[in-house]
């Protein structure tokens, strides 16, 4: 039998998060020691009781793989720029143009308000890509990373300032 793991404390890669809200703006009591020879303080004992900054209260802490943050803080990036909300750029293809401006604007009002994602269409949970159909031809959307010169990849699809978009909205048929 094949489990997985249970996340904790001591799991490579996994940072808290509160309980309540999901944040990692956390922190626990705890005690510090200034060690001389090294010029800097050493956590000496951890306490109980947990804090969220985010509900600004008392919380309990559980454990998320590192990866698994990343991934949830593209999927609000990809869908907030997806609802033309975000920072970056949406083209279309010359496929869509010709079906003309009605077809445009349902193509675009499909992919602002697509929220069909799953395991099969989404396996990374980012929200980067779906299928829609208008006037019985599939379209599809895609969402493509970028440094901020549009040179290369961004290095940081997570952070906002490392990242430009790109939304490319095509018929199926031109893929």
């Amino acid at each position: 039998m094949n489990q997985k793991p249970e996340t904790t404390p001591e799991t490579i890669n996994s940072v808290p998060i509160c309980r309540t809200c999901g944040s990692e703006r956390v922190a626990k009591d705890a005690w510090a020691c200034f060690n001389r020879e090294s010029g800097l303080w050493e956590l000496e004992q951890v306490f109980d009781a947990e804090h969220c900054h985010q509900c600004e209260g008392e919380t309990k802490l559980d454990w998320m793989p590192a990866d698994a943050l990343q991934n949830k803080r593209v999927r609000e990036l990809n869908d907030r720029f997806r609802t033309l909300g975000g920072n970056g750029t949406v083209v279309v293809t010359s496929g869509i143009k010709a079906a003309g401006d009605a077809f445009l604007r349902t193509a675009i009002e499909a992919v602002q308000s697509f929220t069909d994602f799953s395991e099969e269409n989404d396996p990374w949970g980012e929200h980067d890509f779906g299928a829609v159909s208008i006037e019985g031809q599939k379209v599809f959307f895609k969402i493509d990373y970028y440094d901020p010169d549009l040179k290369q990849g961004s290095t940081n699809p997570a952070n906002e300032a490392l990242t430009h978009r790109v939304l490319t909205i095509m018929l199926a048929s031109e893929y």
